[in-house]
């Protein structure tokens, strides 16, 4: 068996080589987006000048708990670099997100990035996206019709919920359906049509945003560039 944590330990690593002090920062939201937080935490205390902008509320307590120095996007709305983790990566560099429950701001983030870098562990690349259930970011009082129009879609969605069994709730406010399709034929496809129905706020459907997958592996670690 692979030892994940490695993995995600090595992977966070080269990325984080590639910060230069002065550079504004989008740190991701996730098990391997918070080694990479733990690692830059050391560098900043070791004297790297960066500014970092969470993408979570999870992640901007742990940025703070490594005194990171934070900002929004009052204070400007271009980034550096952003690092990020993904729950599914395929070769092309398109992404299924939101396992966290992060994706909105995640999304956001990365749309004003110069450059995003997706950490992950060997078994988060896949040939086909689909085996992870897709999150969808829904306003509340939609879910139900939302619903209705994944499942019309092929996929079988189902509310998310806390501990409790109370619905999980975003840093937005929101809910999240985590829509099962399957493998899926044509993810361009069906993130269009996904962002056309009433209702969603976003989805985990990552197209176009990733610059590069960074792979750990038992024998190191794999870059794939866009």
């Amino acid at each position: 068996m692979p030892d994940l944590e490695r993995e995600k330990s090595d992977a966070a690593a080269r990325a984080v080589a590639m910060v230069q002090s002065g550079m504004r920062v989008g740190l991701g939201t996730g098990s391997t987006a918070a080694y990479a937080v733990k690692l830059l935490g050391a560098k900043v205390r070791a004297g790297l000048a960066i500014t970092g902008v969470p993408t979570s509320e999870r992640t901007r307590a742990l940025a703070e708990a490594e005194r990171i120095p934070l900002s929004d996007f009052t204070q400007g709305v271009s980034i550096d670099l952003t690092i990020d983790g993904a729950d599914e990566a395929d070769r092309q560099l398109r992404l299924i997100k939101g396992g966290g429950g992060a994706l909105l701001r995640e999304k956001v983030v990365a749309s004003v990035s110069k450059r995003v870098v997706i950490i992950s562990d060997s078994t988060k690349v896949v040939d086909r996206l689909g085996r992870f259930p897709l999150p969808v970011e829904v306003v509340r009082f939609a879910w139900p019709v939302v619903a209705a129009r994944l499942s019309d879609l092929g996929a079988k969605p189902k509310l998310r919920a806390a501990p409790g069994d109370t619905p999980f709730v975003t840093d937005e406010g929101h809910y999240i359906l985590d829509a099962g399709f399957g493998a899926i034929d044509d993810p361009e496809r069906l993130s269009s049509v996904i962002d056309g129905i009433p209702g969603v706020v976003g989805h985990g459907l990552f197209i176009g945003l990733a610059h590069a997958l960074v792979i750990g592996r038992a024998g190191g670690v794999d870059v794939i560039e866009r």
